[in-house]
């Protein structure tokens, strides 16, 4: 009798340790249909949200998107094999655009911060920015780097980015004006209408080179910051596959080729001006 105990007890241990494998695969049946790739795979075509800002997206003279972030996206679909559908979302709204559902990762000049990566995961990073201040050459004249940290000062930024998180935090004592978009800021830079902007470069510096006679770049860095790809909380399987492409494509140069090339030139103008 106790024999015959032991064995069933045994096949019921047995049962259960099947039915939980078999739920166990359900699940991770389920986590690996859920995810962003396995989606973006079967539907041929991955959907990168973005906003427009130079020169990391824009739109050259054919109405075409270019960029630094526009080539880093289309080299990813190119070598995931499929196509590509950018989605140009206004910076403020981007997160919950990718967390709705919009498209399938953010690929758009982001950096990490705290907040953020309480809403959405981020990849490895795949390049560097600093934030550098634009100023109106009339009305700064003779100001030095501290002198925008005072009352009377207005500052620029674009709505929810990190720049306007570097402007407050190193200008606490001026006012911070925020804007959807970056080159309205500059545009307010040159009319006079705020003394300075904080963006991150290298958007001061070539805005400086293309109106030398209105603005003019400090060459402080106010902070320097990693650049990720966003995806959506709890997807391993997309985070995983980003993160391995980015560290392909870097140790081939490609990204550094391509930031120098944006970053670092104005070759590219001539296809916007």
């Amino acid at each position: 009798m106790k024999r015959t105990g032991a064995v069933i007890a045994g096949l019921t241990m047995l049962v259960l340790l099947l039915i939980q494998m078999a739920g166990a695969g359900e699940i991770q049946q389920k986590i690996t249909a859920e995810s962003a790739i396995e989606q973006i795979v079967k539907r041929g075509t991955i959907r990168v949200g973005m906003d427009v800002f130079v020169p990391w997206a824009m739109k050259d003279k054919k109405g075409e998107l270019i960029g630094f972030e526009i080539d880093v996206a289309r080299q990813l679909a190119k070598d995931m094999g499929i196509q590509i559908e950018f989605v140009p979302t206004k910076w403020s709204g981007i997160i919950p655009s990718l967390i709705a559902g919009k498209f399938d990762v953010i690929i758009g000049g982001m950096t990490v911060t705290a907040e953020r990566n309480m809403k959405i995961n981020f990849t490895t990073p795949y390049y560097f920015t600093g934030q550098g201040l634009l100023a109106n050459k009339k009305m700064t004249e003779g100001f030095t780097f501290d002198d925008f940290n005072r009352p009377g000062v207005t500052l620029a930024a674009r709505l929810g980015s990190t720049a306007a998180i570097a402007a407050r935090d190193r200008f606490p004592l001026a006012t911070l004006r925020l804007f959807d978009d970056e080159p309205a800021a500059v545009q307010e830079v040159k009319n006079g209408r705020v003394h300075a902007m904080v963006a991150g470069q290298p958007l001061p510096v070539q805005s400086a080179a293309t109106a030398p006679d209105l603005l003019k770049v400090y060459p402080d860095q106010l902070m320097k910051e990693p650049i990720c790809f966003g995806v959506r909380k709890g997807d391993v399987d997309t985070l995983n596959f980003f993160n391995n492409w980015i560290e392909v494509v870097r140790s081939r140069g490609w990204i550094d080729e391509r930031y120098n090339y944006w970053f670092n030139t104005t070759q590219w103008q001539s296809l916007v001006l």
